[in-house]
């Protein structure tokens, strides 16, 4: 992922790009790999599918090169630098040493992208904690369910997933979002979804559908509405509906890529 600006290459910055979750948000791939690297290879993701499924943490991209990416970034009106990825962001080993850094260079929150496979871990939890905002994707309440949409790799199963979405709640002092994909292989399920959400209490509720190319249609405005109906006593953000901010990427072709248009 290596465009360039006149003198400058930004080969781990693909922002900021408009986002109706957080506003406008810089986004910092860990991951910076040619090919997606994922514990999920979801029906629905944009980037493609996951031709390396691993739960391994390993260091991607060193903590360095992303600092010295963001210092060379011209003036930008941002209100989140967002770690998600060419996959599941807390694959990277550093994760946590590079929110730090960033946060020693820079005044903008901070916060992750994760599909919630790896939050039963210790170190990952402790690395999320020092996020600003931290969102976690809960697409299922069953493991057949579960394995249909988000296809994990083999060992993760989604009762643990959501157990570590609840024991993070519990112990994160910081912004956490749920938010839930919904399509025609999982809306029957919504009312049982709300339930599990409401006993996870997130800050947000962020109620998506695929809108960005990827093969998995949709789901209508009244269906969307209709489902937030099960999750109206908590705070409820529904896609149709949010309002989008207008930003220009600082790399028009890498955000493109990142949102299945080429």
């Amino acid at each position: 992922m290596v465009r360039c600006m006149g003198k400058k290459t930004y080969r781990y910055i693909y922002g900021p790009v408009p986002s109706w979750r957080l506003g406008s948000s810089l986004g910092v791939d860990p991951i910076s790999k040619n090919e997606k690297v994922c514990t999920f290879d979801c029906i629905y993701c944009q980037i493609g599918k996951a031709r390396c499924l691993t739960d391994e943490r390993k260091i991607f991209v060193p903590s360095k090169g992303i600092i010295e990416e963001l210092n060379s970034l011209p003036p930008l009106n941002i209100d989140y630098i967002t770690f998600s990825g060419t996959g599941e962001p807390t694959l990277a080993e550093n994760l946590g040493e590079t929110i730090k850094a960033v946060k020693r260079i820079r005044l903008e929150k901070v916060a992750v992208l994760t599909n919630s496979s790896l939050v039963h871990r210790e170190d990952v939890m402790k690395d999320l904690f020092l996020a600003d905002f931290v969102v976690c994707k809960l697409d299922a309440s069953s493991q057949d369910v579960f394995e249909r949409i988000n296809r994990p790799i083999r060992n993760i199963k989604i009762d643990i997933v959501i157990r570590a979405i609840k024991d993070f709640k519990k112990y994160y002092k910081g912004k956490m979002a749920l938010q839930i994909m919904f399509m025609e292989e999982n809306k029957i399920y919504a009312k049982e979804i709300a339930r599990i959400a409401k006993e996870i209490n997130p800050d947000e509720v962020q109620l998506n559908t695929p809108l960005r190319p990827c093969g998995i249609k949709p789901l209508t405005k009244g269906e969307m509405a209709e489902i937030e109906e099960y999750f109206c006593s908590l705070n409820t953000v529904s896609v149709y509906r949010a309002e989008k901010k207008r930003v220009k990427p600082i790399s028009s072709e890498d955000t493109l890529k990142r949102r299945g248009k080429i």
